[in-house]
């Protein structure tokens, strides 16, 4: 019998437009050669230009989901992106504190592409108190990073994001990968933080266009890369390559926004084939 290929267990939510969301994650695993074990944590009404609607499972389901898998199969990294309540927040926490050997990747989203709100400020401080201190990396985007570290007194548009990073990181998490695609500037900066300061960062040609999906695309990636055995720095750079590629080959399936063509390696291999001929 072949070996497995490496395990990802992923709590986020059901997207149907198929752009974000779990489907994300699935797809981009698998294309980057992992199992995915999908524990659905909300149901979403949403299309490629924005959300309607959300509702949060019960915890009790979102747990048994990810009991039953973690029971039978290993799992090599645990990926968490929209959660969908406080209680959902501290389910998922008490399953992964009873593996606390498995990396784990935290993407907090906290907003969609259009703003639509996914999380309360009770979300957001629970998820500080709960899940940084057992992640292994956590993926904001910029605005997202300014919102998470901003304290009572804070202006947060006014944080800078070095900034953001340190406050991150003293709330217990180990990395920090703050991405700049939200910010005003003609290329986009992706900075990795750890305690000893800036790890790398990393410049990208800015893409025309917006797209869904592409917070979860680049945290599945990372947690891909880890469960592939490359170490944090390594595979944050592999895992933004990776992403990268994928928006540079999105497409417009809808009214809204761009998709990442996740396999597009494949289409490139098919491509050139038909050349050959």
């Amino acid at each position: 019998m072949p070996q497995p290929p490496p395990i990802v267990l992923s709590f986020s939510a059901n997207d149907p437009s198929g752009g974000a969301g779990i489907q994300a994650d699935i797809l981009t695993l698998a294309s980057m050669g992992c199992h995915c074990l999908p524990v659905i944590t909300a149901i979403t009404v949403q299309d490629t230009a924005g959300v309607d609607d959300v509702m949060a499972l019960d915890p009790g389901w979102v747990v048994d989901q990810a009991r039953a898998v973690l029971e039978d199969m290993p799992v090599h990294v645990f990926k968490i992106g929209m959660l969908g309540s406080v209680e959902i927040i501290a389910a998922i926490a008490e399953v992964v504190s009873d593996y606390p050997d498995v990396p784990m990747v935290l993407d907090p989203v906290l907003n969609s592409g259009r703003g639509d709100e996914f999380a309360s400020e009770d979300m957001v401080s629970v998820m500080r108190e709960l899940l940084f201190p057992q992640a292994t990396i956590i993926t904001p985007n910029s605005i997202e990073a300014r919102r998470l570290a901003q304290d009572d007194e804070d202006d947060s548009n006014a944080l800078d994001l070095d900034q953001c990073g340190v406050r991150l990181l003293h709330m217990g998490c180990e990395y920090v990968l703050i991405t700049g695609t939200h910010e005003n500037s003609p290329q986009v900066t992706n900075t990795l933080y750890a305690a000893t300061g800036i790890v790398r960062s990393d410049v990208w040609q800015r893409l025309a266009g917006s797209y869904h999906g592409s917070g979860c695309t680049l945290a599945s990636a990372i947690a891909a890369t880890l469960a592939n055995g490359l170490p944090v720095p390594e595979g944050v750079y592999e895992a933004q390559e990776y992403t990268w590629q994928s928006l540079k080959a999105g497409f417009r399936p809808g009214m809204g926004q761009y998709l990442p063509d996740r396999l597009f390696w494949a289409r490139d291999e098919h491509d050139s084939e038909e050349e050959d001929k």
